[in-house]
């Protein structure tokens, strides 16, 4: 996307994009898929390593390898192993290829280094490959050249994460890797301390085996996050980033602050599939960011908007900054349950954001674009909406009932039939765009805003790939990998065919037939190279992760960090999450958004999960890694760093450091999100029926808005201080009803000694029994750990008769053996049994010494109580609203009386 490089001072509508502009955004962009283009033969094989990188993952993704193995006899096939360590070999060739080594370094030339690093690198992955079955048969043996090319291996990798990514991550996968080497050091603290690991060791672990380099974070790399990245770059070079721009302005550019409210639709649209906060900021604010600044926003308060937009995109689903397959990965929830989980938090952070720039442009009097007279009135237009959006998910159904029946009747048809109306649906759809010019990328000069119905349809078909991808996942139940690829066969097609299909429909004869075919084949083929290019930089970030990660396995280092930051909390459940906070936008400063999530992830999750049972809240392990998520994410906002800020100040012309502390406060009611799911799973939508969920969904979004309101201190008007205060109570209210309740009655019954027995024989089948687990402290046997663990009993409920035969205590014993907790009656108390390796409970009670002088003992059980539900808060919370709201009312009312 080529922004303008015209200064114009004319028309509101044209955004001042000057030379200066152009030539930091594409810095930018170099930061993130190479700043070096090379020419002449060189740039012939850089080009072509991309593509072949690109065509290979397709390759493997698809059923071509086993179609071809069957059709020839050889074996065409890759385990994922063979595929992890290819992946890495083009990604490190490319990386010493397109990234220079310095910033005054050659941009059009490579120099032999490079050549030299870039082969080093990729044979020591194809090494492995290569010389595979010699490799397994002397496992855990290394061989002096298994080392060399090992220790030759990491160092490439290194050196290529400093060239695409720069230092940061590189600094932290270095201090573990110190860690790892010198953790037995008289220099670090004695309870920190491990007994360090041999060189060849470390390089076994680290390159040898699956634990490091070539671990699961490099494994969902190679399988799924390559081809959502290929997809968002083919979309985008199809031209869908500009049409989803112009899109949100001519539907909400007349609005108040307009181009603020068409920058944040475009950026949530974009988050659909960029899986980058600072190419969002480029792609987008490169357009958005003049307009905002000539609708009277300051620079800072522009660039602030665009980059909380752009960073927000990397929470939005289906790919959530491309960690969204890690997430699912790592907690064992299914890709599509996570994006259900996922998507609630995602809709108020926009709508919220929304709501903040109406807000601003409220108390700085801004207006809008001007847009042309309507043709029809506003109800006539409602209801057209209206009708089209319900025939269209009318189709929808009926096109899901249509599928469903043939896969039951005729399911060889299916595929048949689902290609037969996408192309109905595109020649229909390009049919429609034919008979509108195509949009221009330069040409923002208009007087009023276009109709946003013209826009609609000159390229309503960039849709059809997006609801493919979300049909695979949601309805198909296909895996990431294969409904990714169903989306990019559907674009390849789009990206050849739509200039020649525009020709043909619109009769511009031969020639320019000749030229659009021709122009289509070079554009599937610069969005196959840019795909590419834009993941070596987390190709490699996703391999250093996994030195991260092989780290904490080797050294227990996670145990170490919870130890740290519960000996800071002081055993506070909320300053811990608030230092977990801190630590996760610390450690995400600089960082992709993959690496991000899998650094702060590994070392950050284990300590809420603990810490959080230690103090009696059980939270889905989903929720705790979207928590860190989250804050790692607020990262690229946050200063001193903050790398989306940089990115939009650099367009804005503003300060760095002060977009980026406007940029945090926008980010606040972001940051409250994490807190809330946290006490509150509902808000994830986590065992929730339909109507739950749209009640759950309503409430959240209007405390969500109060919150904003209370935050930036206007409603209806500017608000008082008192009022603020009590939009604030209201909104916590609305979003964690069942804190007041709890104040004035406890949800649990607590039941101690030997009738905890008695609870566990009649609990109900399958039913879920809130533990309470005292005992010696694993890393400080003086201290009595604290624990609640949440036992899900397996076993049928016996017949009350079967209690009189075995004996309660007995039957109880045996239920609670189902979960994984074995207990023995001695002294009236409940002593309990170290839990079998590998088990859940294992895992879960790992903390606790069994084997220390006092026992292990199950203390209590918490039975749920009946009461009232929480959502009566919502009463006094109305109540005192509607007060607000009628104080705020009257006071307007004046205010205008008296201008």
């Amino acid at each position: 996307m080529t922004p303008n490089s015209k200064t114009t001072d004319g028309n509101i509508g044209v955004p001042v994009t000057t030379t200066d502009t152009v030539e930091k955004s594409v810095d930018i962009v170099g930061s993130e898929t190479g700043a070096r283009h090379p020419v002449g033969t060189a740039g012939v094989i850089v080009t072509s390593l991309a593509l072949l990188w690109s065509l290979f993952q397709i390759y493997v993704a698809s059923t071509l390898p086993f179609t071809l193995s069957a059709l020839t006899g050889w074996n065409l096939t890759l385990n994922e192993q063979a595929v992890r360590q290819i992946h890495l070999a083009f990604a490190l060739a490319l990386a010493m290829l397109a990234f220079p080594s310095t910033s005054w370094s050659a941009r059009t030339s490579i120099p032999v280094t490079d050549w030299l690093l870039a082969a080093l690198g990729a044979a020591s992955c194809l090494y492995l490959f290569y010389f595979r079955d010699q490799i397994s048969a002397r496992a855990g043996l290394p061989t002096d050249l298994d080392l060399w090319i090992a220790g030759i291996g990491l160092l490439t990798v290194a050196i290529g994460l400093f060239r695409s990514l720069g230092p940061p991550l590189l600094f932290v996968a270095g201090a573990f890797m110190l860690y790892t080497f010198a953790g037995y050091s008289d220099l670090l603290p004695e309870v920190i301390r491990w007994k360090g690991a041999s060189f060849s060791k470390a390089m076994w672990h680290y390159w040898m085996q699956s634990e490091g380099v070539f671990g699961v974070a490099l494994g969902v790399s190679a399988s799924m996050i390559f081809l959502f990245v290929l997809f968002g770059a083919l979309l985008e070079k199809a031209g869908a980033g500009l049409y989803f721009i112009r899109l949100a302005f001519a539907l909400l550019g007349h609005l108040r602050g307009g181009p603020a409210k068409a920058a944040v639709l475009s950026s949530g649209i974009s988050g659909i599939y960029s899986g980058s906060s600072i190419a969002n900021v480029v792609s987008t604010g490169t357009f958005t960011i003049p307009l905002m600044k000539r609708t009277g926003l300051s620079a800072e308060k522009a660039g602030a908007i665009e980059a909380s937009a752009s960073s927000n995109g990397q929470l939005t689903p289906p790919v959530m900054g491309a960690a969204a397959f890690l997430i699912a990965e790592f907690t064992g929830v299914p890709y599509a349950t996570l994006i259900y989980y996922a998507a609630l938090p995602a809709a108020i952070t926009y709508l919220s954001l929304l709501y903040i720039v109406h807000l601003e442009a409220l108390k700085l009097g801004l207006n809008g674009l001007p847009r042309p007279e309507p043709r029809h009135s506003a109800l006539f237009r409602w209801g057209r909406t209206i009708c089209i959006v319900v025939l269209i998910f009318g189709l929808i159904g009926l096109v899901r009932l249509l599928l469903s029946e043939l896969a039951r009747s005729l399911p060889a048809a299916v595929p048949v039939v689902a290609v037969v109306i996408l192309t109905i649906c595109y020649l229909g759809l390009i049919w429609l765009a034919a008979r509108r010019p195509d949009l221009d990328p330069d040409e923002w000069a208009a007087e009023t805003l276009p109709r946003a119905g013209d826009v609609l349809t000159t390229g309503a078909y960039f849709l059809l790939p997006i609801i493919v991808l979300i049909w695979c996942i949601l309805f198909e139940r296909l895996s990431p990998t294969l409904s990714a690829l169903r989306a990019i066969e559907l674009l390849v097609v789009i990206l050849v065919t739509q200039k020649p299909l525009k020709v043909l429909l619109r009769g511009s004869g031969t020639a320019g037939l000749r030229a659009a075919l021709c122009d289509g084949a070079r554009d599937l083929r610069d969005g196959l190279v840019f795909g590419a290019r834009n993941m070596i930089g987390i190709a490699v970030a996703t391999a250093v992760a996994g030195v991260i990660i092989g780290s904490v396995s080797l050294t227990g280092m996670h145990q170490v960090i919870g130890s740290f930051v519960e000996y800071l909390a002081g055993g506070s459940l909320m300053l811990m999450l608030l230092l977990v906070a801190a630590m996760s936008i610390l450690l995400g400063m600089g960082l992709p958004t993959t690496a991000n999530y899998i650094v702060v992830s590994t070392l950050m999750a284990p300590v809420v999960v603990s810490i959080g049972a230690q103090n009696g809240l059980i939270v889905p392990l989903v929720a705790v890694h979207l928590f860190v998520f989250y804050f790692g994410i607020l990262a690229d906002v946050t200063p001193p760093v903050g790398m989306a800020s940089f990115a939009a100040a650099a367009i804005s012309g503003g300060s760095p450091l002060r977009t980026g502390v406007q940029g945090f406060l926008y980010d606040i009611r972001t940051a409250l999100l994490p807190f809330l799911f946290i006490f509150n799973t509902q808000l994830l939508l986590i065992d929730v029926v339909w109507w739950q969920a749209v009640f759950i969904s309503l409430t959240a979004t209007l405390a969500m808005l109060l919150f904003v309101s209370a935050t930036q201190g206007w409603l209806l008007i500017r608000s008082r201080l008192w009022e603020s205060a009590a939009l604030l109570l209201i909104a916590f209210t609305l979003f964690r009803p069942g804190f007041w309740l709890d104040l004035v009655d406890p949800p649990f019954e607590t039941v101690t000694g030997i009738p905890i027995l008695s609870e566990a024989a009649d609990a109900a089948q399958k039913a879920s029994l809130r533990l309470v687990i005292m005992g010696p402290d694993a890393r400080v046997p003086e201290q009595i750990r604290r624990q609640v663990y949440l036992a899900q009993l397996i076993d049928s409920v016996q017949d009350p008769g079967s209690h009189i035969e075995s004996g309660i205590e007995t039957s109880g014993i045996q239920r609670l053996r189902s979960a994984g907790i074995a207990v023995v009656v001695s002294e009236n108390q409940l002593v309990l049994e170290e839990p079998l390796p590998g088990s859940r409970a294992y895992s879960a009670l790992r903390g606790f010494d069994f084997y220390g002088d006092a026992n292990v003992r199950l203390s209590a059980i918490e039975l749920a109580r009946d009461r009232l539900p929480k959502e009566i808060w919502y009463i006094p919370a109305t109540a005192l609203l509607l007060m607000i709201l009628q104080i705020q009312v009257r006071r307007r009312r004046r205010a205008t009386l008296a201008a």
